[in-house]
């Protein structure tokens, strides 16, 4: 696991999550292998806005503290994912990005496909049973700057 930073509170709980951390990973594969030459600016911005956008959605949600809002931001996040693998595949189509920087690409993204989905399960299992908590439940004392 990559510690982006030291400092840590109860808001920070999704960098602790495997599919906050594939999805940047995802975000920096994909601003590593779109081409930058063939490609409007604007196109080139939209596909790594989308993938940006996914690990975004999953953090803002997990912030919320409401497992409804949390679902729907990672569907949202399932959008991006959806969005960013169509372009790529646009992209791959017009001959512009390679087989094997597309089959990384394509690995990467559904792995954090179905741990997205497997997320969103398990949530909506926590809903449907009321184990979810909607406030601030962890001991603040723990995170003493």
């Amino acid at each position: 696991m990559v510690e982006y930073t030291k400092l840590r509170n109860i808001n920070r709980g999704y960098m602790k999550l495997d599919v906050w951390q594939k999805a940047i990973d995802l975000f920096k594969l994909v601003a590593q292998i779109v081409p930058k030459q063939g490609l409007e600016l604007k196109v080139r911005a939209q596909i790594i806005d989308a993938a940006q956008s996914v690990g975004a959605n999953i953090a803002e949600g997990d912030s919320r503290r409401s497992v409804n809002e949390y679902i729907q931001h990672l569907y949202i996040a399932l959008g991006s994912m959806s969005e960013v693998f169509s372009r790529l595949v646009c992209v791959k189509e017009t001959g512009l990005l390679a087989d094997p920087e597309f089959g990384r690409f394509d690995i990467l993204h559904y792995e954090i496909e179905n741990k997205m989905l497997n997320l969103i399960r398990s949530l909506e299992e926590k809903r449907k049973t009321g184990t979810w908590t909607d406030r601030l439940s962890e001991e603040l004392a723990e995170y003493n700057p």
